[in-house]
């Protein structure tokens, strides 16, 4: 009786020795604290686009037990350590049973549990020694002791291996099947949670799997469900495999280096970032015969700021091209492509409306005499069309305008909107509407977006869990509809652009920059914005790179096959419909013959009354124009058109000549028709740098009455010079106000004040 007191009080001590000692076990963490999971890239529908290795050459991917399937983790329990649920992490009855192997020479099947297998990979053991197995199985007390089932399970299935470079169910599913863990089927989970117990014999990377493979599937099934493997009783996840997705390489890649997360969930569209693909694909391959071989393309949705279609090159893997290179974010000229942004500004300034004549004649502005892209002069010509045809020297004149304004003229506005300008106004000077600073095509896609809704400044959107930025509002909404108006394909497409027929609920505009380097074409359509661009990465010049010939092309092909949908751009507040003359774009007068409806901001655009068409009499016998109905017989009336005589000279130098009114039988009878200043505008403040006083020239010009062939210039009581009406003068301005006076030479003047300020 004393012994088993003795035996009893030993049993209890050594219990309680091993209560405490459970007590006190250290918490292990389940996972290596170096360990590094893969990356994933998912479009905005949850499908996969990219998955990258770990920095140990692995595919893991972190995956939530929730996340798994309920068939997988039943079949992988039932398979391996089917009393999971009851063990303290040494299942007692297994460790007998195979001890009772090894003594008597029958193996009857392992010993370890599933947070014993997690033990041995989490600290990388050997448990073929007693030593390593008694770690092991200190290891699983341990994490029982501190972590619950759900919690060892979910590790151990995120470690396991599953066949070649491939840990966890997360990266196997995606890696050998194509899809997530809860897309796996019944079969597919079986069969999955037959690999880890000998990963390099059933890896799906093996031509063929072990020969039991089939016969533990069909007896897992049979476990599971009670039923035998329907079918095929091996379900070869070697024939099913598929391969690792690598979409939109450069959009990836981009995401990848600029955010952090182990899974990053884009707003790319996976369907249109493979018509986008295909598009480019298809259209350099068919003008290979041309020297085309690169391009890059991006779709946004302009509202949302958010990219569903990033093209960086037309082919990732061709190292002749440079394919890795991305082109969305390359630096190019952008030759007109921003042209459209200067007539917002110069719309919301009140200096001109789409019906506004602009001159498009040859113009020096100091030493810079700009040309057109086809070297020829259209003479005057309406804001609309010299916007749609891309005609440069209107554009010059108006950014002249806007930088000699008190606002912060074209560059400010591209600053403002986030465009990357390194260097001061003073180096671009009036050719960056002309393409004078190179952009990345994010950069003009943004712009378009702006183009496109409200005229603020937004950055692009990438992620699904981005906030979204505001910007400044640097256009009002009604100047961005005027504008999209302006580039509306509405009119028969000229030779050669028949590609833009069907697509007149499409406002576009190309680019061509400088020495032909760069074709650019950018459409709004609806809600999306869609930039390309065609070139060479490389810099080399092609004579086919321009918008109108490659650019434009290629972006009509692609949105017929990205079928965007739309719906009609309805005019905002602020934005009202008027017949104006057919002519002269202003108020149509009594003698206006043609009238047509156009759009203008009430109380912002300069609309007068049309003075162009005028009655005049004439002297039947003499064919000369009296000033007045004198009385005499013979005269008839008739209207004609009156044009400045500068106009005169641009329709001239056009190589359109517009029939004149007959010669003023006295010019000493005449009266009225003074001249009126065109430039300086009164109503502006000029500001100039300090540094460029060289520079400080105003251009005078003035529209003069028919038959003037000369017109002065005075500033108060001092003589500036005289020039013909056609021919702008430069004025060297002095700081301050000054007043103007311009004089014809049949003694007729006008007069206007201008402000000057030199700025430091």
């Amino acid at each position: 009786m004393g012994k088993f007191r003795k035996w009893l009080r030993r049993a209890l001590i050594l219990a309680a020795l091993l209560v405490v000692a459970w007590l006190c076990l250290p918490r292990g963490e389940l996972l290596p604290p170096d360990l590094i999971f893969s990356r994933r890239v998912e479009d905005r529908n949850g499908q996969l686009l990219s998955l990258t290795l770990a920095a140990d050459g692995k595919y893991r991917l972190w995956t939530p037990l929730s996340d798994m399937p309920p068939d997988f983790i039943a079949a992988t329990l039932a398979h391996e350590d089917h009393r999971f649920r009851g063990h303290s992490g040494v299942d007692s009855v297994s460790l007998g049973r195979a001890v009772w192997g090894v003594l008597t020479g029958s193996p009857r099947g392992g010993a370890s549990t599933i947070t014993m297998q997690l033990a041995r990979l989490r600290y990388g053991l050997n448990t073929r020694t007693v030593a390593g197995k008694a770690e092991q199985m200190f290891r699983a007390l341990q994490f029982e002791r501190h972590y619950s089932k759900d919690e060892i399970l979910e590790a151990y299935l995120n470690l396991a291996p599953y066949g070649g470079n491939v840990e966890g169910i997360g990266a196997a599913s995606v890696r050998w099947l194509g899809k997530k863990p809860a897309e796996l089927s019944f079969r597919e989970c079986v069969a999955l949670s037959l690999v880890p117990q000998r990963p390099a014999r059933r890896s799906p990377a093996r031509a063929e799997p072990d020969a039991a493979f089939a016969t533990l599937q069909a007896g897992l099934c049979e476990t599971l469900r009670g039923e035998s493997a329907p079918g095929d009783r091996d379900f070869r996840l070697h024939a099913s495999r598929q391969p690792l997705p690598q979409n939109a390489p450069h959009f990836t890649r981009r995401v990848l280096a600029e955010n952090d997360g182990a899974s990053l969930h884009t707003m790319l569209d996976a369907a249109q970032q493979e018509t986008l693909e295909r598009s480019i694909t298809d259209f350099v391959r068919d003008w290979r015969d041309r020297g085309i071989r690169n391009a890059s393309a991006m779709l946004v949705h302009a509202a949302s700021r958010e990219v569903r279609a990033y093209v960086g090159s037309a082919d990732f893997s061709d190292a002749f091209i440079s394919g890795q290179v991305d082109g969305i974010k390359s630096r190019r000229s952008p030759g007109s492509l921003l042209k459209p942004f200067l007539f917002g500004l110069a719309m919301d300034g009140g200096l001109i409306h789409p019906r506004s004549l602009l001159s498009d004649s040859p113009t020096a502005f100091g030493e810079w005499k700009p040309e057109n892209f086809d070297r020829a002069f259209a003479g005057p010509v309406t804001a609309a069309d010299a916007l749609y045809r891309s005609r440069n020297l209107p554009a010059v004149a108006l950014m002249q305008q806007l930088d000699s304004g008190k606002g912060p003229g074209f560059y400010g506005f591209l600053k403002s909107a986030g465009l990357h300008l390194p260097h001061p106004a003073s180096h671009y000077g009036l050719t960056l509407t002309l393409g004078g600073a190179e952009v990345r095509m994010d950069e003009a896609a943004a712009l378009y977006a702006m183009l496109a809704t409200d005229g603020i400044a937004r950055p692009l959107h990438f992620l699904r869990d981005q906030t979204p930025e505001t910007g400044p509002s640097l256009l009002t909404p009604a100047a961005c509809f005027l504008v999209r108006d302006m580039l509306h394909a509405k009119n028969p497409p000229p030779p050669g652009e028949e590609y833009t027929a069907g697509f007149s609920h499409v406002a576009w505009k190309t680019g061509t920059s400088h020495g032909f380097h760069d074709s650019w074409a950018a459409a709004i359509c609806g809600d999306h914005v869609l930039v390309v661009w065609l070139g060479d990465f490389a810099g080399k010049a092609n004579a086919a790179l321009t918008g109108r010939v490659t650019a434009g092309p290629l972006l009509f092909q692609t949105l017929a096959r990205l079928a965007l949908p739309h719906t009609p751009d309805a005019p905002p507040a602020g934005v009202a419909k008027v017949d104006l003359c057919a002519v002269s774009g202003q108020l149509p007068g009594p003698h206006c013959p043609h009238h047509q409806p156009g759009w203008y901001l009430p109380g912002v655009s300069p609309v007068a009354a049309c003075s162009l068409h005028q009655e005049i009499y004439i002297d039947a016998q003499t064919g000369l124009r009296v000033a007045s109905n004198d009385g005499r017989p013979g005269l008839r009336r008739e209207v004609c058109e009156c044009w400045p005589s500068a106009m005169l000279e641009m329709f001239r130098q056009a190589g359109v000549p517009r029939r004149e009114p007959p010669p003023l039988e006295s010019r000493a009878a005449i009266a009225g028709n003074a001249p009126r200043i065109s430039s300086p505008r009164k109503a502006l403040t000029y500001s100039f740098r300090a540094s460029d006083s060289a520079r400080r020239t105003l251009p005078l010009q003035a529209d003069a009455a028919p038959g003037v062939r000369t017109v002065f210039w005075f500033s108060g009581a001092q003589f500036i010079g005289s020039s013909d009406p056609a021919t702008p003068l430069l004025w060297a301005a002095e700081p301050g106000t000054s007043r103007l006076r311009v004089f014809d030479d049949s003694g007729r003047s006008a007069m206007c004040e201008v402000n000057v300020e030199v700025l430091p």
